[in-house]
C-alpha cells in the first residue's frame, strides 16, 4: 500500500538538517492538493448525495478509527458553530468511543461488529449518509459500519488514501486520493491525514452551501452566542447588505439574532414576519427568497 511504503526522498530523514527536513515536508505536502484534484468527480458525487440526504432531514455521519476517526469528529464538531446546524445533524463516530479522541484505545479499530453496533446505537436510517474514513482503506471498524449501512439502504461514501481499498469496494462512492508515501514511513497523520481533512472540508462546506447555510461566501447561519460571534454576525449582515453597523445591529435585534432574517429584512425592506415567511418558502436559501 502507498501509505506503508518508504518515501525515497526521506531515506536519510534522521540525518537531515531541520531546514532540509522542513523543505522536504513542504514539498511532499504539495502532493496532497494534487491527489485530491484527481478525485474531484467522486467528491462532487458525494456532495450531491450528502446534500440530498440532509434535505430529507437525514444526518451526515462520519465513522473512523485513530487519526481518521478524530478528523471526522473534528469536522462534525465544527458544523454547529460554523453553520448553525443542530448537534445531531452531523455526527462523528470513532472506534473506541469519545475517549479515543484524545488517547489510543488499542484494538478498537479491529472490530467490524463495533462499527455496526455504533451505527445501531444512533438509530441509523435510510435518510442518513455514512462516510467511512480510513487512510489505509482496510480498517475493520469502518468496513463493518459501511456494510451495515448498505444492509439498510443508507448511502455510503469511503475516503481512503490507497487505490482499490476495502472500504472503497464496500461503499457506493469511493474517494481514493493517493498523496504517496509519508515522509515518516507509515505515519498517516501526515499527508494522508491532510488529504482526508481537506476532503472533509469540501464535503461539509459544499453540502451546507447546498442546503442554504451560505449566502455569497458568508456564514449566514452563524449563531451569535458570544461577543466575538455577535460582532461576526453584525459584520456578515453589513457585508451582505451594505448596511452600516447601527442598522445591522438594530435589525439583528429585531430578528432575534437570526442573520438570514436580518439580511432579508434589509434587502427587501420588510418586517421580520414577512422575512421569516419568505425564508421558509425558499427552504432556507436567501437568494431564492430575494
Amino acid at each position: 500500500m502507498e501509505t506503508e511504503k518508504q518515501n525515497p526522498n526521506t531515506m536519510n530523514l534522521d540525518e537531515m538538517s531541520i531546514k532540509e527536513a522542513l523543505t522536504i515536508m513542504n514539498s511532499e505536502d504539495k502532493k496532497v492538493a494534487e491527489a485530491i484534484g484527481e478525485v474531484i468527480p467522486e467528491i462532487e458525487e458525494a456532495v450531491q448525495v450528502i446534500t440530498t440526504q440532509l434535505k430529507k432531514g437525514g444526518r451526515l455521519i462520519y465513522t473512523g478509527a485513530g487519526t481518521s476517526g478524530r478528523l471526522g469528529v473534528l469536522d462534525a464538531a465544527e458544523c454547529p458553530p460554523t453553520f448553525g446546524t443542530p448537534r445531531e445533524q452531523v455526527v462523528g463516530l470513532i472506534a473506541g468511543g469519545q475517549r479515543a479522541f484524545t488517547e489510543a484505545i488499542e484494538g478498537s479499530e479491529d472490530s467490524r461488529e463495533m462499527g455496526k453496533e455504533d451505527l445501531k446505537a444512533i438509530e441509523l436510517n435510510e435518510n442518513d449518509v455514512v462516510v467511512g474514513l480510513a487512510a489505509s482503506g482496510r480498517t475493520p471498524y469502518v468496513i463493518g459500519a459501511l456494510s451495515y449501512a448498505n444492509e439498510i439502504s443508507t448511502p455510503t461514501i469511503a475516503i481512503a488514501c490507497n487505490k482499490n481499498s476495502a472500504i472503497g469496494n464496500e461503499a457506493k462512492i469511493a474517494i481514493e486520493a493517493v498523496p504517496g508515501p509519508e515522509v515518516l514511513t507509515g505515519s498517516t497523520r501526515l499527508k494522508a491525514g491532510s488529504t482526508q481533512k481537506m476532503i472533509l472540508n469540501m464535503l461539509s462546506t459544499l453540502s451546507m452551501v447546498g442546503i442554504g447555510k451560505v449566502y455569497k461566501n458568508l456564514m449566514v447561519d452563524v449563531q451569535p452566542t458570544n461577543e466575538k460571534l455577535v460582532s461576526r454576525a453584525e459584520n456578515i449582515v453589513m457585508k451582505a447588505t451594505d448596511a452600516d453597523r447601527e442598522t445591522a445591529r438594530k435589525t439583528l435585534a429585531a430578528s432575534d439574532g437570526k442573520v438570514k432574517i436580518a439580511i432579508i429584512m434589509i434587502l427587501l425592506d420588510i418586517d421580520k414576519d414577512t422575512a421569516v415567511k419568505k425564508l421558509e418558502e425558499s427552504q432556507g436559501h436567501i437568494r431564492k427568497a430575494l
